[in-house]
């Protein structure tokens, strides 16, 4: 039999009583010698995590370390943003539920502490009996063949001694599904965070292309009126006139789309602060500017993630769970002690029942042991231990995922910067090629055609771009969810199971170029 484990701590209880019998004060000292079952270590990963991540930018050098700032949000500067995650903080039911789950989590750990605890009950019963006259007539009651009455009421107590460690497995398990509710309640918070934060960004990126589309159209106007002023001079065919009305039309009709994008935006965000779909439509219409990144991140070590990731930390304590409900199944095998007594009063007549002759009581002790069970109990045995491969594999699973959620979240966040430079440049030169095409055919040196193209690619560039400067504050919330950030300042974290070497503390940064 294996010592009790130290993780978590199981309080020990002993049995002290001046007049309980020799045999309950040895029982206490039992009570605590042994557990059966494995005890749990934090389990070793399969993969070794690498010593930092793969696709930090190229030329980056180690910063002095610093943890990811919970309220990752607040690196953004706006206001507003950090206003809709304090509302829904404090109001999303998704988070309600999570919270409850914990309430749930705990009342069962209650549970499982209270079988360790003496079980006390009361009962009172009347009862008008006859006994049968072929039996041997007993010493209660005077049953003259008519019947008689019969008074009871006292108090029963019985105590299970713990000696093989069951029931504190059952506990040990249900702390570690409080500990596990706790994480996902964490995982929660980051998805909630990252998604108010992802649907405000879409929305400062739509109104930000709204206005972009409503500039094109409004030069597209004046290139309309133009175009037919020149035709009203004979100084062009109708065909000029008809293409341009054609190239506004177009532009034109991009514009309900984008804007059911953004009332529907207006309409998550509200749902996730827990308020109806309209909400908060005349705050959140108001035009701001899109969020700007902050000029460096940091990413720290992938060995970070194990203290970081709730959904990681979720699945190591489903594992200490699953590996002490082994313990759990495997002291059905031993027999169950218990402790049982009883006081109270019992008397054929009501004058007589508070008499001290109608007193009775009894206490000592009681053993099961299961004999035969049809195999279930090692089954049981058996299909636990599976239970517990099963929580080990999504463990493994669980740490290599959020090395691919980096990865891939920096690799985005890398890139769309790189796009948005690229749109940028492209911007500057199609507004110079729109104003040496409008040049060129105010001076007849050149067709209508070459002012359509300019333009057209003038309003693609710049509707990109601006939808680009969105995706790449979504490329940095994405990243900071992969890192697992968002939970609240406040909250210790505790010590990874795999700590990184000495001289390796150090944390890495993207840099935003």
């Amino acid at each position: 039999m294996n010592p009790v484990s130290t993780s978590p701590s199981i309080p020990r209880r002993t049995l002290a009583s001046s007049s309980a019998p020799a045999l309950i004060a040895a029982a206490g000292f039992w009570l605590a010698a042994c557990t059966v079952g494995p005890d749990y270590k934090a389990p070793e990963l399969d993969n070794p995590l690498p010593d930092s991540f793969q696709s930090t930018a190229t030329g980056e050098q180690p910063a002095a370390a610093a943890p990811l700032d919970s309220a990752w949000w607040a690196t953004l500067n706006d206001a507003m943003l950090t206003s809709l995650i304090d509302r829904a903080l404090a109001a999303n039911y998704d988070l309600r539920i999570a919270e409850s789950r914990i309430r749930q989590a705990r009342a069962s750990r209650g549970i499982a502490e209270s079988a360790g605890l003496p079980q006390v009950g009361s009962n009172a019963t009347y009862e008008r009996r006859r006994d049968s006259e072929n039996l041997p007539q007993g010493s209660f009651g005077n049953d003259s063949g008519n019947g008689y009455d019969d008074y009871n009421a006292g108090i029963d107590a019985s105590w299970e001694l713990d000696f093989f460690g069951g029931i504190r497995r059952s506990v040990e398990a249900a702390a570690a599904d409080v500990q596990g509710a706790v994480e996902a309640r964490r995982d929660v918070l980051i998805t909630l965070t990252s998604e108010v934060a992802r649907n405000y960004v879409d929305l400062r990126g739509l109104q930000r292309r709204i206005a972009v589309t409503r500039g094109n159209i409004a030069v597209q106007a004046e290139t309309v009126e133009l175009v037919e002023s020149r035709f009203s001079a004979g100084l062009v065919s109708e065909l000029d006139v008809a293409q341009a009305k054609a190239q506004l039309a177009t532009t034109t009709a991009a514009l309900p789309q984008l804007e059911i994008g953004l009332r529907m935006a207006v309409h998550r965000i509200g749902v996730l602060c827990g308020k109806p779909p309209g909400a908060l439509k005349d705050t959140l219409m108001v035009d701001a500017p899109i969020p700007v990144v902050p000029p460096e991140i940091p990413v720290g070590l992938p060995s970070d993630l194990l203290r970081r990731r709730p959904d990681i930390r979720r699945a190591e304590r489903a594992v200490a769970a699953a590996t002490a409900r082994i313990g759990e199944a495997t002291a059905d095998l031993y027999p169950r002690f218990s402790i049982t007594g009883a006081f109270g009063l019992r008397s054929d007549q009501v004058g007589s029942f508070f008499e001290g002759d109608s007193r009775f009581w009894s206490i000592g002790p009681a053993l099961r042991w299961p004999i035969f069970q049809g195999g279930r109990i090692r089954s049981n045995i058996r299909l636990q231990e599976a239970l517990t491969e099963e929580q080990l594999a999504a463990y493994q699973g669980a740490v290599l995922t959020a090395l691919e959620d980096v990865e891939n979240a920096l690799v985005g966040f890398n890139r769309e910067q790189e796009t948005r430079r690229s749109l940028a440049e492209a911007v500057v030169a199609n507004q110079r090629a729109v104003e040496l095409s409008q040049q060129l055919y105010r001076a007849g040196l050149a067709d209508f055609q070459r002012v359509l193209d300019s333009q057209r690619n003038q309003a693609l560039a710049e509707e990109s771009l601006a939808a680009r400067e969105a995706l790449v504050v979504q490329a940095l919330i994405r990243l900071y969810k992969a890192l697992g950030g968002g939970w609240e300042p406040h909250e210790p974290r505790p010590q990874p199971s795999q700590p990184a070497e000495p001289g390796k503390a150090e944390a890495q940064t993207a840099s935003n170029p």
